[in-house]
């Protein structure tokens, strides 16, 4: 009898599992089904035709084309829509919003880091200062001598330097609206959809002025540009063309200003680079032995220290960027957390600089085997 009713609950035990294993295998079928399908075409509506409508593509040709039921008698003049690549016919309505959407791809801040709080850098700063703050501040100077300053600026070198950081203090010295954007992110899943985003971040921008653009990773669009013919490269140039149109259209002294950030310098497509556009280089190096101590001191003013030889620290941490010095002085203070003790010593960075040189070699044996 026992044997029996253990067999039951055995079976139905096993049922339930059998159960919830078709479920996660139909849900896998379905996300695969979704990978394979082609990408599809985003384009504006521009008049609706009895049971067909008007598109416009990133392009500006237009098409008369067909409605799937689902969204036919939903559709007006200005909606943004999804379409199938081959037939054109639309499958889905993205939605009206005057910025399609480009909020979800970008970070909008009034950012509040003080000059003093960047270590390091007090060339880079002063140039970005001339270049970036004082036409911002000042754009009477300018007309006055008679001169015109850089539309863009691009900062390049190693990641953790600073970049990100020289630009949100422009941003907050000059009281301007900081809007971030990742190059990746504009090539999006949806061709055209990345022209797109430009057109309507710049828009975006002009209306929040005085605003900085920040276009981190910028290589992901401004690369050098290669004949391939695959619809990804395509879209990636239909993006960096709009982000040129775009540059080109708008002025030197008004109240936006762009400023673009990489580490692959070397790859950058040259017409990016052309006097009008990105003309104004900024190298944001690795911290030299006088900017490490500068960024150790700003990173550990607020810590309790006891017994601690920065000079001891300084032979082990030579070719650290800004963000590791930073993450350095965070983690020597979580030893010191861990044992309980309201103040932090020597060992406590000496362990620190161990756990980061174990990490980089293990994020670098991951890059070469991945």
């Amino acid at each position: 009898m026992k044997f029996s009713k253990k067999k039951r609950v055995l079976d139905s035990s096993l049922t339930d599992d059998n159960h919830k294993l078709r479920e996660t295998v139909v849900h896998l079928r379905s996300e695969l089904n979704k990978f394979r399908n082609p990408p599809l075409l985003i384009c504006d509506v521009v008049n609706i035709m009895g049971d067909k409508v008007v598109i416009r593509l990133s392009n500006g040709n237009k098409f008369l084309v067909n409605v799937f039921s689902s969204v036919r008698g939903t559709l007006k003049p200005g909606d943004s829509v999804l379409a199938e690549q081959k037939t054109l016919n639309i499958v889905e309505k993205v939605g009206s919003s005057k910025h399609f959407a480009v909020e979800d791809f970008i970070k909008i801040e009034s950012p509040n880091i003080l000059w003093s709080k960047i270590g390091g850098l007090n060339e880079q700063i002063r140039e970005i200062q001339e270049v970036v703050e004082l036409p911002l501040k000042n754009p009477k100077l300018f007309n006055d001598i008679g001169i015109v300053p850089p539309k863009g600026v691009l900062l390049y070198g190693s990641s953790g330097t600073g970049k990100t950081l020289l630009a949100k203090a422009i941003a907050s010295s000059t009281n301007s609206s900081f809007i971030e954007v990742v190059g990746s992110e504009l090539v999006q899943k949806f061709i055209g959809d990345g022209a797109k985003l430009v057109r309507d971040m710049f828009k975006l921008a002009k209306e929040r002025s005085p605003s900085i653009i920040f276009i981190d990773e910028i290589d992901a669009i401004a690369s050098e540009r290669l004949d391939s013919g695959m619809s990804g490269e395509r879209e990636v140039q239909r993006t960096l063309m709009q982000l040129l149109a775009e540059i080109d259209g708008f002025d030197n002294l008004g109240d936006v200003k762009i400023i673009g950030a990489t580490n692959r310098f070397d790859i950058l497509d040259p017409a990016i680079l052309r006097p009008g556009r990105f003309d104004r280089l900024i190298e944001v190096p690795l911290p030299d032995k006088f900017g490490r101590s500068e960024i150790f001191n700003i990173h550990s003013k607020n810590m309790k220290l006891k017994k601690v030889y920065y000079e001891d620290i300084d032979k082990m941490i030579e070719g650290f960027s800004g963000a590791e010095i930073k993450s350095l002085c965070t983690e020597a203070g979580y030893f010191a957390i861990r044992e309980k003790r309201k103040y932090v010593k020597q060992e406590d960075f000496l362990m620190a600089v161990d756990k980061l040189v174990q990490m980089d070699d293990s994020s670098a044996h991951l890059g070469m085997v991945g």
